[in-house]
């Protein structure tokens, strides 16, 4: 049983604590080791009352002894709804405690992007993007870490964490390998689901042990506890019944032994039956009674308290409840010496800055709890009012309005919008969309209602797409939505829907509302954005005469204006598709630039377009063999998101197109590398969309490529690579790439249905570019035993395709296709042909698998040879083997 020191009430708790308290020991000794040592994380779980939060103060105890800076925060059951709320407890004294340079020293490129997050800079003009907030402040520790070693981050009553918190909380938790820094959290089972549950589940997850779990004190524990408090002199049966009033509670054992302290009472059996009414006045409705007793000022103090939650000043108090400052502080004493507030010395001077709190949880929730439901939310009104006027904003007062009854007020409404474009500046979709929803209940006037519901869709496009949908959809249907603003409404509900996978809907939509335009802009962007959905939507057929209506409407357009520049490149990317010359589509692409660079307005971060139109415009460049310009798009994509913040679906795809590049150039190292950071990032938006399966096709491809076999395999199985297949377009055709894997596992028949529901599916689509859908090359060579005369005319179709197309790499590739199903001289013309074609091509890999094979069929070492340096430069380590095995067995050649 842990020794205790008798009266030392703050170490009440750890009577029986040993386990947790050797734990904390032991993480704090590994901590302060080496500053190269991995951080660690403690989880302790208990019911209300056992304890946890004695032991973070204990926690800070052995850390502070040793040396450590430790800093501490905590969860508010009434400030769930505050964003930020408990890392803003976490960091932002550190961080305020700099000059302003050294924060954006220590900070670098993350300022910008956490800095609002924190409080400790103003937002910039563009939405940040959740995800990219919750890594600069995943990257702020990371480098307050290095300033401030040893680091201790205490986080209590983790269960009321703000969303927010507890998704930086769920994220730094996994990166503790390589972080120098204890972590421990305190939190009840249960209290929260959703999100929030997951995020917590994560972070148990991420301990790496057990969570610990605390338990109820045992009569012998309760019976200590009595005597180091009251006397040596208590007699067992008084114990005993302390034991049974409480449960074995730590903290309702604490108060009720203070209670009989307080009241003299005997700590004998004869006293033992006056310990339950005791009891009941330390919590619930005995609470209640006893700050009763203090008198209606002591009160009413204490309900504003209650209703501010946090940030609580006797200067903000005395505003919310109406009182003098003299009056405000003797109230404040007077709660502090009932164990209800604690706080600095008032007599030494009234604090304005934050200090009171709350002895404890439950009392604050029992206080709140007690507030006439009535006064209650008006007391949140008021509150909302003296918190906007402390110049703390319309997002730290929105907790407040979010309580108050819906009352036709036009002025509460635009707050909450206000409110709301200030929680989406510093990257709160979901507290925005809290403020919205409520604005839609007030009701807005007529003529703002349509625009709620709008600014309400733009909040939860990436978050909730369904919901996105309605919101979108009645704002059309109602008056107030025109103009400009009512086709990006348009626009924005066709990306719901396409990311709700219901692209058909998506072009339904845009289509007809392009149908109510007049020729003009407007227009013109409508039916761009519908051949957009259209050209990447990955259905058995498509409209019958849409590319020559594309090619029409297209044909006209010089590049003068955005909308003009988005149709030459869906007439591009529609081209490249079919197969239809290279040089045309790189003119058309060409066209849509200004000087060589994107236009304004149509940049990686602007969000008029989406990203779905230039990765169109950086993949014809990919796929006619402009990999420069392709992949100078791919870099500069990747650079915007990160320079913007943006670390969600956005950066993924970036890296998974400069995998792409990579792969397509023969770097097959470096595109391994990227694509799986993207899978990496994919994996935290969400399984079964578009850009989880692009990071997936491409790795898998790329570890074919290199040889990797049965890694490509493992990350197939583990990634769900098989049918059935997204709705929409990845690059490369995933029905491809998943036939060779098949067939380089050894399973043939399999590998050949699947390359052939991929050549029926391009055929459906008139996709007819042999190197984007490559199917037909790998089905002929897997048939070339089974069915030499099918593979000759698909290899004789695949070389048609392919001089139509134009490029050295597609005409290198069929030349490779057809070689490898002749014999004799034939084979080594076509194989020498194709060495020539791939040689003058972009994609390195390629030319060296075209080189051994050449060298083979040639019977030529020296051929090898080129092709094994090749394939070295490469990491193309499966081609390297063969051509050492050819090499070294030597038979048969030159």
């Amino acid at each position: 049983m842990t020794e205790v020191r008798p009266g030392a009430a703050a170490s009440a708790s750890l009577w029986e604590r040993d386990e947790e308290v050797s734990a904390v020991e032991r993480a704090v000794e590994a901590l302060c080791a080496d500053r190269s040592s991995s951080g660690s994380l403690l989880v302790f779980r208990g019911e209300s009352g056992l304890g946890k939060t004695a032991l973070l103060t204990e926690t800070r105890r052995i850390a502070e002894a040793r040396g450590c800076t430790v800093w501490s925060a905590r969860g508010g059951e009434t400030l769930r709804s505050v964003p930020f709320n408990v890392v803003r407890q976490l960091l932002q004294p550190a961080l305020v405690s700099l000059m302003p340079e050294e924060a954006r020293e220590y900070l670098g490129d993350w300022f910008d992007i956490a800095g609002p997050a924190l409080g400790i800079t103003e937002p910039g003009e563009r939405r940040a993007d959740p995800q990219g907030v919750c890594d600069g402040l995943v990257a702020a520790v990371r480098r307050l870490a290095k300033r401030y070693f040893p680091l201790v981050l205490l986080i209590d009553d983790a269960h009321w964490a703000d969303q927010e918190t507890l998704s930086w909380l769920a994220a730094f938790a996994e990166r503790l390998d390589d972080l120098s820094v204890l972590v421990v959290v305190a939190r009840r089972p249960g209290e929260v689901s959703g999100e929030s549950a997951r995020h917590l589940d994560a972070v148990a997850a991420a301990a790496g042990g057990p969570v610990a779990t605390l338990s109820a004190l045992t009569p012998d524990a309760v019976a200590g506890l009595t005597r180091s408090t009251l006397g040596e002199h208590a007699d067992a049966p008084f114990c005993r019944e302390v034991w049974a009033v409480t449960g074995g509670n730590p903290y309702e054992t604490v108060e009720l032994l203070a209670k009989v302290r307080d009241s003299e009472l005997e700590p004998a059996e004869s006293s033992a039956a006056e310990l339950r009414p005791l009891n009941k006045s330390a919590r619930g409705g005995g609470l209640v009674a006893r700050l009763e007793e203090l008198g209606i000022d002591a009160t009413r103090f204490a309900w504003a308290a209650a209703i501010l939650g946090a940030d609580i000043s006797v200067d903000l108090v005395a505003q919310l409840a109406g009182m003098s400052a003299d009056d405000a502080d003797r109230c404040a004493e007077l709660l502090c010496q009932a164990r209800i507030l604690t706080g600095p010395d008032l007599a030494a001077g009234r604090s304005d800055d934050g200090a009171l709190e709350f002895v404890h949880p439950l009392i604050a929730t029992a206080v709140y709890n007690s507030i006439p439901d009535a006064l209650r939310t008006a007391m949140h009104g008021i509150a909302a009012q003296v918190v906007t006027d402390s110049g703390r904003g319309a997002a730290a007062a929105s907790r407040h309005l979010l309580q108050v009854h819906p009352d036709d007020d036009d002025e509460l409404v635009e707050q909450l919008r206000e409110a709301a474009r200030e929680h989406l500046a510093v990257g709160a979709p979901d507290a925005a969309r809290r403020c919205l929803e409520r604005a839609l209940l007030e009701p807005p006037l007529p003529d703002a209602h349509a625009q709620v519901l709008y600014e309400l869709g733009c909040a939860t496009l990436l978050t909730a797409p369904s919901r996105t949908i309605g919101h979108l959809q009645t704002a059309l249907a109602m008056p107030g939505l025109d103009g400009p603003q009512r086709v990006d409404a348009v626009f924005r509900l066709s990306q719901a829907l396409l990311h709700n996978d219901q692209i058909e809907e998506a072009v339904r939509t845009v289509e007809s509302e392009a149908a109510r335009h007049t020729e003009g802009p407007a227009r013109l962007r409508l039916q761009a954005v519908q051949y957009m959905w259209e050209g990447i939507h990955a259905g058995e057929a498509t409209s019958p005469g849409r590319s020559a209506r594309l090619a029409e409407l297209a044909g006209g357009c010089t590049g003068r204006d955005n909308s003009e520049r988005a149709l030459l490149i869906l007439r591009a990317f529609d081209a490249m598709t079919h197969g239809e010359n290279a040089e045309e589509v790189v003119e058309l692409c060409d066209r849509a630039l200004v000087n060589g660079r994107l236009a304004p307005g149509l940049g990686w971060t602007d969000m008029e377009w989406g990203i779905e139109l230039l990765l169109m415009l950086a993949n014809s460049y990919a796929y006619t063999d402009r990999l420069d310009r392709a992949e100078a798009l791919y870099t500069e994509a990747l650079r915007s998101y990160e320079s913007a913040g943006w670390s969600g679906g956005h950066i993924a795809l970036a890296h998974a197109y400069v995998g792409l590049g990579h792969r397509r150039r023969g770097r097959l190292r470096e595109a391994e590398t990227s694509l799986r950071e993207s899978l990496r990032l994919a994996e935290r938006i969400g399984r079964g969309l578009p850009l989880y399966w692009t990071a997936t096709c491409n790795l898998v491809d790329t570890l074919l490529a290199r040889g990797h076999v049965d890694e490509a395999w493992r990350v197939a199985e583990q990634y769900g690579f098989a049918p059935p297949y997204p709705s929409t377009i990845v690059l490369p055709d995933p029905r491809s790439v998943r036939g060779r894997l098949l067939l380089a596992v050894g399973r043939t028949q399999d590998g050949i249905n699947e390359l052939e529901a991929a050549e029926k599916a391009a055929a459906a689509r008139g996709h007819h570019n042999t190197v984007l859908v490559p199917c037909a090359v790998d089905l002929a060579r897997a048939l070339a035993v089974e069915d030499p005369e099918r593979a000759a005319r698909l290899a004789a179709d695949v070389r048609r395709q392919a001089e139509r197309f134009g490029t050295d790499t597609a005409i290198g590739e069929a030349l490779r296709c057809a070689a490898a199903l002749e014999t004799g001289q034939r084979a080594v013309r076509l194989a020498a042909q194709a060495v020539a074609y791939l040689e003058a091509s972009p994609c390195q890999y390629e030319h060296a698998a075209a080189r051994v094979e050449y060298g083979i069929v040639s019977r030529s070492v020296p051929e090898i040879q080129r092709g094994l340096t090749l394939a070295r430069s490469c990491g193309a380590d499966g081609l390297v083997a063969h051509a050492r095995e050819v090499l070294e067995t030597g038979r048969g050649l030159r």
